[in-house]
Protein backbone atom coordinates (compact mmCIF):
# COMPACT_ATOMS: atom_id res chain seq x y z
CA UNK A 1 0.00 0.00 0.00
CA UNK A 2 0.78 3.65 -1.02
CA UNK A 3 2.09 6.21 2.09
CA UNK A 4 1.85 9.71 2.88
CA UNK A 5 4.92 10.57 4.92
CA UNK A 6 5.87 14.01 6.08
CA UNK A 7 9.34 15.98 5.69
CA UNK A 8 10.79 15.44 9.64
CA UNK A 9 10.49 18.64 9.98
CA UNK A 10 9.03 21.34 6.84
CA UNK A 11 5.55 21.20 6.22
CA UNK A 12 6.61 18.98 2.61
CA UNK A 13 4.56 15.90 2.50
CA UNK A 14 5.48 12.91 -0.06
CA UNK A 15 3.63 9.86 -1.54
CA UNK A 16 6.33 6.47 -1.22
CA UNK A 17 4.59 4.90 -4.31
CA UNK A 18 5.24 1.24 -3.12
CA UNK A 19 2.58 -0.17 -5.44
CA UNK A 20 4.82 1.48 -8.14
CA UNK A 21 8.20 0.48 -6.73
CA UNK A 22 11.05 -0.12 -8.66
CA UNK A 23 14.55 -2.16 -8.41
CA UNK A 24 17.96 -0.33 -9.04
CA UNK A 25 18.09 -2.08 -11.79
CA UNK A 26 15.00 -0.49 -13.63
CA UNK A 27 16.95 3.02 -13.71
CA UNK A 28 20.20 1.46 -15.42
CA UNK A 29 21.58 3.92 -18.20
CA UNK A 30 23.66 3.43 -20.52
CA UNK A 31 26.99 5.04 -19.80
CA UNK A 32 27.19 8.23 -21.41
CA UNK A 33 29.86 9.23 -24.08
CA UNK A 34 32.58 11.36 -22.60
CA UNK A 35 32.45 14.54 -25.03
CA UNK A 36 35.40 15.61 -26.23
CA UNK A 37 37.91 18.09 -24.43
CA UNK A 38 38.42 20.06 -27.52
CA UNK A 39 35.95 23.03 -27.07
CA UNK A 40 35.82 22.13 -23.51
CA UNK A 41 36.66 26.40 -21.36
CA UNK A 42 37.50 24.30 -18.18
CA UNK A 43 40.28 22.26 -19.37
CA UNK A 44 44.09 23.65 -18.36
CA UNK A 45 45.77 26.00 -20.94
CA UNK A 46 42.09 28.07 -21.59
CA UNK A 47 41.87 29.67 -18.28
CA UNK A 48 41.92 33.56 -20.34
CA UNK A 49 38.66 32.29 -21.83
CA UNK A 50 37.16 31.72 -18.47
CA UNK A 51 36.07 34.19 -16.00
CA UNK A 52 38.39 36.33 -13.23
CA UNK A 53 39.99 34.38 -11.21
CA UNK A 54 39.30 34.09 -7.44
CA UNK A 55 41.06 30.98 -6.08
CA UNK A 56 43.96 29.10 -7.26
CA UNK A 57 45.12 25.36 -5.65
CA UNK A 58 48.50 24.47 -7.25
CA UNK A 59 50.68 21.18 -7.19
CA UNK A 60 54.21 21.99 -9.13
CA UNK A 61 52.84 25.46 -10.81
CA UNK A 62 50.34 23.23 -12.10
CA UNK A 63 46.23 24.15 -10.74
CA UNK A 64 44.47 20.86 -8.85
CA UNK A 65 41.09 22.87 -8.29
CA UNK A 66 40.44 26.58 -9.58
CA UNK A 67 37.56 29.11 -9.34
CA UNK A 68 36.29 31.70 -11.17
CA UNK A 69 33.23 34.10 -11.95
CA UNK A 70 30.36 33.01 -14.06
CA UNK A 71 30.85 35.03 -17.29
CA UNK A 72 27.08 34.41 -17.56
CA UNK A 73 26.75 35.40 -13.84
CA UNK A 74 22.69 35.13 -11.90
CA UNK A 75 24.04 37.77 -9.88
CA UNK A 76 26.44 40.62 -9.98
CA UNK A 77 27.94 43.26 -7.34
CA UNK A 78 26.41 45.92 -8.76
CA UNK A 79 24.14 48.21 -7.62
CA UNK A 80 22.07 48.62 -4.10
CA UNK A 81 21.69 45.31 -2.51
CA UNK A 82 18.63 46.75 -0.55
CA UNK A 83 15.39 44.73 -1.25
CA UNK A 84 12.32 47.41 -1.98
CA UNK A 85 9.12 45.93 -0.28
CA UNK A 86 7.10 49.00 -0.06
CA UNK A 87 4.96 48.17 -2.61
CA UNK A 88 2.29 46.18 -2.18
CA UNK A 89 2.78 42.93 -3.82
CA UNK A 90 5.40 43.99 -5.63
CA UNK A 91 8.69 43.32 -3.70
CA UNK A 92 11.56 43.53 -5.94
CA UNK A 93 15.89 44.33 -5.82
CA UNK A 94 18.99 43.98 -7.44
CA UNK A 95 20.27 40.30 -8.12
CA UNK A 96 23.02 41.48 -6.05
CA UNK A 97 26.08 39.09 -5.75
CA UNK A 98 28.71 36.95 -7.15
CA UNK A 99 27.94 33.72 -9.25
CA UNK A 100 31.35 31.78 -9.35
CA UNK A 101 32.58 28.21 -10.91
CA UNK A 102 34.80 26.20 -9.54
CA UNK A 103 36.76 23.33 -11.87
CA UNK A 104 36.59 20.30 -9.24
CA UNK A 105 39.38 18.49 -11.51
CA UNK A 106 42.02 19.47 -14.43
CA UNK A 107 41.24 16.43 -15.78
CA UNK A 108 38.54 16.62 -18.49
CA UNK A 109 37.32 12.91 -18.49
CA UNK A 110 36.62 12.59 -14.32
CA UNK A 111 33.65 12.51 -12.53
CA UNK A 112 33.12 13.64 -9.47
CA UNK A 113 33.72 10.07 -8.05
CA UNK A 114 36.21 9.83 -10.12
CA UNK A 115 38.32 12.25 -7.86
CA UNK A 116 40.26 10.71 -5.21
CA UNK A 117 40.14 11.44 -1.18
CA UNK A 118 42.53 14.07 -1.35
CA UNK A 119 41.05 15.65 -4.38
CA UNK A 120 37.60 15.88 -2.86
CA UNK A 121 39.27 17.61 0.07
CA UNK A 122 40.98 20.09 -2.15
CA UNK A 123 37.38 20.52 -3.58
CA UNK A 124 36.12 21.31 0.24
CA UNK A 125 38.95 23.46 0.83
CA UNK A 126 38.02 25.75 -1.89
CA UNK A 127 34.20 25.84 -0.86
CA UNK A 128 35.46 26.97 2.38
CA UNK A 129 37.80 29.60 0.80
CA UNK A 130 35.50 31.16 -1.31
CA UNK A 131 32.46 31.06 1.84
CA UNK A 132 34.95 33.44 3.86
CA UNK A 133 35.40 35.58 1.11
CA UNK A 134 31.58 35.96 0.16
CA UNK A 135 30.46 36.34 3.25
CA UNK A 136 32.79 39.55 4.08
CA UNK A 137 31.25 41.02 1.27
CA UNK A 138 29.02 43.93 1.94
CA UNK A 139 25.16 42.98 1.04
CA UNK A 140 25.24 39.35 0.89
CA UNK A 141 23.24 37.63 3.57
CA UNK A 142 23.58 33.80 2.14
CA UNK A 143 26.29 32.09 0.04
CA UNK A 144 24.66 29.08 -2.33
CA UNK A 145 26.71 26.05 -3.13
CA UNK A 146 25.76 23.31 -5.74
CA UNK A 147 26.63 20.78 -8.09
CA UNK A 148 24.78 19.89 -11.27
CA UNK A 149 26.11 16.60 -12.59
CA UNK A 150 23.99 15.73 -16.08
CA UNK A 151 21.75 17.33 -18.36
CA UNK A 152 19.03 16.08 -16.13
CA UNK A 153 20.17 18.37 -13.67
CA UNK A 154 21.04 20.88 -15.48
CA UNK A 155 24.82 21.11 -16.65
CA UNK A 156 25.67 22.56 -19.93
CA UNK A 157 29.68 21.78 -19.43
CA UNK A 158 30.68 17.73 -18.90
CA UNK A 159 33.80 19.10 -17.14
CA UNK A 160 33.50 18.20 -13.53
CA UNK A 161 32.45 21.50 -11.50
CA UNK A 162 30.03 22.91 -8.91
CA UNK A 163 28.72 26.81 -8.57
CA UNK A 164 28.90 29.07 -6.10
CA UNK A 165 26.12 32.04 -5.91
CA UNK A 166 26.30 34.72 -3.12
CA UNK A 167 23.15 36.65 -2.89
CA UNK A 168 21.46 39.66 -1.16
CA UNK A 169 18.62 37.11 0.21
CA UNK A 170 18.31 34.27 2.08
CA UNK A 171 15.96 31.69 -0.40
CA UNK A 172 12.68 31.19 1.54
CA UNK A 173 13.57 27.15 1.22
CA UNK A 174 16.15 27.84 2.69
CA UNK A 175 14.98 30.06 5.48
CA UNK A 176 12.52 27.94 6.46
CA UNK A 177 14.95 25.09 7.16
CA UNK A 178 16.59 27.41 9.19
CA UNK A 179 13.46 28.74 11.57
CA UNK A 180 12.31 25.07 11.39
CA UNK A 181 15.22 24.25 13.47
CA UNK A 182 15.62 27.52 15.33
CA UNK A 183 11.95 27.19 16.52
CA UNK A 184 12.85 22.88 17.64
CA UNK A 185 15.89 24.46 19.46
CA UNK A 186 13.74 27.10 21.22
CA UNK A 187 11.03 24.55 22.24
CA UNK A 188 13.32 21.82 23.52
CA UNK A 189 16.57 22.90 24.35
CA UNK A 190 18.63 20.43 21.26
CA UNK A 191 18.89 20.44 17.57
CA UNK A 192 15.95 18.20 16.11
CA UNK A 193 19.13 17.12 13.56
CA UNK A 194 21.43 16.00 15.90
CA UNK A 195 17.87 13.73 17.31
CA UNK A 196 17.62 12.99 13.75
CA UNK A 197 21.09 12.09 13.27
CA UNK A 198 20.92 9.17 16.34
CA UNK A 199 17.75 7.98 15.14
CA UNK A 200 18.44 7.05 11.73
CA UNK A 201 21.93 5.93 13.10
CA UNK A 202 20.11 2.87 14.74
CA UNK A 203 17.44 2.69 11.64
CA UNK A 204 17.12 0.96 8.15
CA UNK A 205 17.89 3.60 6.42
CA UNK A 206 21.55 4.48 7.17
CA UNK A 207 23.79 4.53 4.42
CA UNK A 208 27.14 5.23 5.52
CA UNK A 209 28.85 6.03 8.56
CA UNK A 210 32.34 6.72 9.71
CA UNK A 211 33.89 8.24 12.78
CA UNK A 212 32.76 12.24 11.82
CA UNK A 213 29.76 11.38 9.72
CA UNK A 214 26.86 9.69 8.62
CA UNK A 215 24.61 9.53 5.34
CA UNK A 216 20.89 8.06 5.50
CA UNK A 217 18.35 8.26 2.28
CA UNK A 218 15.45 10.34 4.47
CA UNK A 219 12.29 9.11 5.67
CA UNK A 220 10.05 11.33 3.53
CA UNK A 221 12.81 11.25 0.36
CA UNK A 222 11.44 13.04 -2.69
CA UNK A 223 13.61 11.56 -4.99
CA UNK A 224 14.61 7.94 -5.83
CA UNK A 225 18.05 7.41 -3.73
CA UNK A 226 17.93 10.32 -2.67
CA UNK A 227 20.84 10.97 0.23
CA UNK A 228 21.55 13.35 3.16
CA UNK A 229 25.16 14.12 4.55
CA UNK A 230 25.82 15.09 8.42
CA UNK A 231 28.82 15.87 10.51
CA UNK A 232 27.84 14.55 13.72
CA UNK A 233 28.80 17.29 15.71
CA UNK A 234 26.56 19.87 15.48
CA UNK A 235 28.15 22.85 13.44
CA UNK A 236 26.25 25.28 11.39
CA UNK A 237 28.55 25.72 8.33
CA UNK A 238 31.10 23.57 6.24
CA UNK A 239 33.55 26.34 7.20
CA UNK A 240 33.26 25.26 10.69
CA UNK A 241 34.54 21.40 10.36
CA UNK A 242 37.60 20.57 11.18
CA UNK A 243 40.29 18.61 9.25
CA UNK A 244 38.97 15.28 10.56
CA UNK A 245 35.28 15.72 9.65
CA UNK A 246 36.40 17.16 5.77
CA UNK A 247 38.75 14.16 5.50
CA UNK A 248 35.45 11.84 6.59
CA UNK A 249 33.48 14.28 4.51
CA UNK A 250 35.00 13.81 1.24
CA UNK A 251 35.65 9.87 1.86
CA UNK A 252 31.70 9.66 2.78
CA UNK A 253 30.60 11.93 -0.38
CA UNK A 254 33.01 9.25 -2.47
CA UNK A 255 31.51 6.25 -1.44
CA UNK A 256 27.95 6.72 -2.04
CA UNK A 257 28.03 8.89 -5.12
CA UNK A 258 30.57 6.41 -6.62
CA UNK A 259 27.18 3.91 -5.52
CA UNK A 260 24.84 5.83 -6.92
CA UNK A 261 27.62 6.46 -10.45
CA UNK A 262 26.85 2.35 -10.48
CA UNK A 263 23.24 3.15 -12.20
CA UNK A 264 24.90 4.30 -15.12
CA UNK A 265 26.08 7.31 -13.99
CA UNK A 266 22.61 9.59 -13.31
CA UNK A 267 21.93 12.35 -13.58
CA UNK A 268 21.99 14.82 -9.76
CA UNK A 269 22.08 17.52 -7.93
CA UNK A 270 24.20 17.96 -4.77
CA UNK A 271 23.15 21.08 -2.74
CA UNK A 272 24.84 22.29 0.80
CA UNK A 273 23.06 23.56 3.14
CA UNK A 274 24.87 26.38 5.18
CA UNK A 275 23.77 28.59 7.77
CA UNK A 276 23.15 32.25 7.11
CA UNK A 277 26.70 34.23 8.37
CA UNK A 278 27.17 34.01 11.97
CA UNK A 279 24.32 31.76 12.34
CA UNK A 280 24.50 29.16 14.81
CA UNK A 281 20.66 27.51 15.94
CA UNK A 282 21.56 25.18 11.98
CA UNK A 283 22.78 21.87 11.41
CA UNK A 284 25.39 21.91 8.15
CA UNK A 285 24.34 19.61 5.49
CA UNK A 286 24.65 18.24 1.99
CA UNK A 287 21.78 16.19 -0.27
CA UNK A 288 22.35 13.97 -2.97
CA UNK A 289 18.94 14.41 -5.10
CA UNK A 290 19.50 11.94 -8.39
CA UNK A 291 17.14 13.00 -10.71
CA UNK A 292 15.66 9.63 -12.00
CA UNK A 293 11.92 10.83 -11.99
CA UNK A 294 10.16 13.42 -13.84
CA UNK A 295 7.63 15.57 -11.67
CA UNK A 296 4.73 16.12 -13.67
CA UNK A 297 1.38 17.89 -12.99
CA UNK A 298 0.45 17.00 -9.55
CA UNK A 299 3.17 17.70 -8.22
CA UNK A 300 3.53 21.05 -9.91
CA UNK A 301 0.23 21.64 -8.41
CA UNK A 302 0.08 20.21 -4.90
CA UNK A 303 3.83 20.02 -4.34
CA UNK A 304 3.29 16.31 -3.01
CA UNK A 305 6.15 14.69 -4.74
CA UNK A 306 5.32 10.93 -5.63
CA UNK A 307 8.80 8.54 -4.85
CA UNK A 308 8.55 5.13 -6.66
CA UNK A 309 11.74 4.02 -4.39
CA UNK A 310 11.23 3.78 -0.71
CA UNK A 311 13.98 4.90 0.89
CA UNK A 312 14.26 1.86 3.04
CA UNK A 313 15.16 0.21 0.14
CA UNK A 314 17.39 2.80 -1.37
CA UNK A 315 19.27 2.20 1.73
CA UNK A 316 19.67 -1.36 0.73
CA UNK A 317 20.95 -0.84 -2.65
CA UNK A 318 24.08 2.00 -1.47
CA UNK A 319 24.23 -0.86 1.52
CA UNK A 320 25.29 -3.29 -1.11
CA UNK A 321 21.86 -5.57 0.22
CA UNK A 322 20.42 -5.06 -3.05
Amino acid sequence: MNELRKDYLLDRWVIIAKDRAKRPTDFKKPKHKIPSSASCVFCPGRESETGEETYRYEVDGKWIVRVFKNIYPAATMVGDPRINDEEKFFTHGIAYGSHEVLVETPEHGKRFSDLSEMQIRHVLDAFINRINALNDLPGIRYVSIFKNQGQEAGASIFHAHSQILALNVTPSFVKEKMLMCYDYIIKNESCPYCEIIKMEAEGPRKVFENESIIAFTPYASRFPFEVWFFPKRHLPNLNTMSDKELNDLASALKKVIGKLDSLGYPSYNLVYFNAEPKGENFHFHIELLPRLSKWAGFEMETGIIINTVPPEEAAMFYRGEK
